[in-house]
């Protein structure tokens, strides 16, 4: 697809500065353009590379005053960075458009299907699933039985949703998600084996909701396992059986939920963050990377860091102790060879 400088302009509410009959087809960093290609530029540290750069067309800030010439035509608008999102979202909304129903997809007679959706090869639809308009569901797809998918939800190659799971409007489940996997639960028995806890609950999902490449949610025990509207989830997250995740709040890649922990609303979760079962988090609460939480945080838009994970600040300042370590371990021996002939010499 081909795009002129002055309809990007139209989109953006933006000013053409040069050629406004300027073609791109493609995206580039300022300092990698190459002709065709569409940049922005909002960080001063690259202002250097607007008066060297191939690229035909660059967003800019209203501010931007040029020191030499420039070859490529500008489109001026108040934020570039916030601009260039916003137009690479709508690029990527139209690269998307499919719709369809293959004939090498399976629909079952009982489910309900909406208009304008799109179901890829090898997609498989179960008994009473409800999908809704404007959905899009890749190749190999499994959706299990009585499973629900809202409005506008885009499932990539390869999710698996298991049987009740529920996923509402706007939501974005990338490739290899599983949705609704049997929670880790088993009770050990007096001969040392264990007996299998059924889980008979669901996962539900709300909307606007993005869950990265091989993240695995667990139904929940009884009940569902609840993930909140707003929610964005990495790679290769685990979320266990019966867990709550409050509104908006992010988690980084490789972060585990252990089974009926409550996670608050607009916290951030650094990667590889490990909880243990049976949490309460605080709204607005933050984790570093690595941080390993064992007990329950009451207060609100606090910080941790570390394993136990303790206050950010803190765990600064404890940082710089371990740092010393070797430095005051030998200083001690040497005290204590001292010490010792000291006491040698009374």
């Amino acid at each position: 697809m081909k795009f002129l400088a002055s309809q990007i302009a139209e989109l953006l509410s933006g000013k053409v500065e040069g050629n406004p009959n300027a073609e791109v087809s493609n995206v580039a960093k300022i300092e990698e353009g190459a002709p065709g290609m569409l940049s922005f530029l909002a960080n001063p540290k690259y202002t250097q590379y607007i008066y060297t750069t191939k690229s035909s067309v660059v967003i800019v800030n209203d501010s931007f005053v040029a020191k030499a010439p420039i070859s490529a035509t500008l489109i001026r608008v108040p934020d570039a960075y916030a601009s260039f999102a916003k137009l690479l979202a709508i690029y990527d909304q139209i690269s998307q458009e499919k719709t369809g129903v293959s004939s090498l997809a399976f629909v079952s007679a009982s489910a309900k299907c909406g208009e304008n959706i799109y179901l890829g090869e090898f997609a498989f639809v179960g008994e009473n699933v409800t999908i809704g308009n404007n959905v899009k569901i890749y190749p190999q797809v499994y959706v299990g039985d009585n499973s629900v998918i809202g409005d506008g939800t885009t499932l990539y190659p390869g999710v698996k949703l298991y049987r009740n799971t529920v996923i509402g409007k706007n939501c974005t489940l990338h490739a290899g998600v599983v949705l609704g996997g049997d929670g880790f639960g088993f009770a050990p028995q007096p001969d040392g084996h264990y007996d299998k806890i059924p889980q008979v609950g669901n996962v539900l999902v709300d909307d606007n909701v993005e869950i990265g490449a091989n993240t695995t949610i667990d139904r929940a025990t009884m009940g569902s396992t609840h993930i909140h509207k707003g929610v964005k989830l990495d790679n290769l997250i685990m979320v266990a059986h019966n867990v709550e995740i409050g509104e908006n709040t992010a988690m980084a890649a490789m972060t585990g939920v252990s089974g009926s922990t409550h996670i608050g609303k607009n916290c951030i979760v650094g990667g590889q963050t490990g909880f243990v079962g049976h949490l309460h988090i605080a709204d607005r609460t933050s984790f570093g990377a690595q941080s390993g939480v064992m007990g329950n945080i009451k207060e609100p838009g606090l910080s941790f860091m570390g394993t136990p994970a303790i206050p950010y600040r803190q765990f600064l300042h404890s940082s710089v102790r371990f740092k010393q370590l070797e430095e005051m371990s030998n200083r001690l021996n040497e005290l204590e060879k001292k010490l010792a002939q000291l006491e040698n010499e009374k």
